[in-house]
């Protein structure tokens, strides 16, 4: 299967440390690829250049065969880019639908006219883009919690909130960064089958988390990052049985 995103030979310097050294990954149209490894070996730093966030030192970055490297976040976003944050981000002034409504905003954008015809009550796209954020609340299983303000939200409410509102804007590619952080074990099945059902709407996962269970049974393939180096790469079966993996990261329990 040829590769939807693919990352080529990727270097990332802060100053005389370097957080991502060569790092190449493919990821398969339509899959679940998570990376992982120990904190601190680079994966946040990789889904930061992947999103536009950091620019690489060197090294290439492709979307669906095109080459988006040094492309700010907005652009990236505008490309079908869409991300969560490893630390919530959300407006704690608005409620939970109007944080929604933010991931609207690209489809949402008037101009002048546009905005004239919103204040003469001759356009539609508020109320369109708030429908559309119900929608995806009740996906992300929020259905009751629309209008509620985003302090009275629990941690894990939250990381629903912030996946609805990245699935708002329409994403091919979705970069979620720890997304069960705090989840006890029925809260991590109902992550796994959201995970599902978001990729069987047709948007490929590129998933960082440290959650082995989860990682292990929803990956289509894994790569593996130490010290800012990819050291294995394959089927959650061939990365389990992987020697470095083991030595670097998994353990022998």
């Amino acid at each position: 299967m040829s590769a939807f995103l693919r990352v080529e030979g990727v270097n990332r310097r802060f100053g005389g440390y370097l957080a991502l050294n060569d790092v190449s990954c493919e990821v398969a149209r339509g899959h679940v690829h998570a990376l992982i490894g120990p904190n601190g070996a680079g994966k946040t730093t990789l889904f930061n250049v992947i999103s536009g966030v950091l620019r690489p030192t060197a090294g290439r970055i492709f979307l669906d065969g095109r080459d988006y490297t040094g492309l700010r976040p907005d652009g990236v976003s505008r490309l079908g880019v869409a991300r969560n944050f490893q630390q919530v981000r959300l407006v704690r002034q608005l409620s939970a639908v109007e944080n929604v409504m933010i991931g609207c905003h690209a489809g949402i954008y008037r101009g002048v006219a546009g905005n004239l015809a919103e204040f003469f009550g001759l356009g539609g796209a508020e109320k369109a883009a708030r429908e559309k954020s119900r929608e995806m609340l009740a996906f992300v299983g929020m259905a009751g919690k629309a209008e509620v303000p985003v302090d009275q939200l629990t941690l894990v409410d939250q990381r629903r909130l912030e996946v609805a509102r990245a699935l708002a804007s329409e994403p091919s590619l979705l970069l979620l960064d720890e997304p069960a952080a705090g989840m006890n074990p029925t809260e991590l099945d109902e992550l796994k089958t959201l995970i599902q059902a978001i990729r069987d709407r047709g948007i490929t996962i590129v998933l960082v988390e440290h959650h082995m269970r989860l990682v292990m049974s929803i990956a289509d393939r894994i790569t593996v990052l130490s010290a800012g180096t990819v050291i294995a790469s394959g089927t959650p079966s061939e990365v389990r049985q992987d020697a470095a993996v083991i030595s670097a990261y998994l353990g022998t329990a």
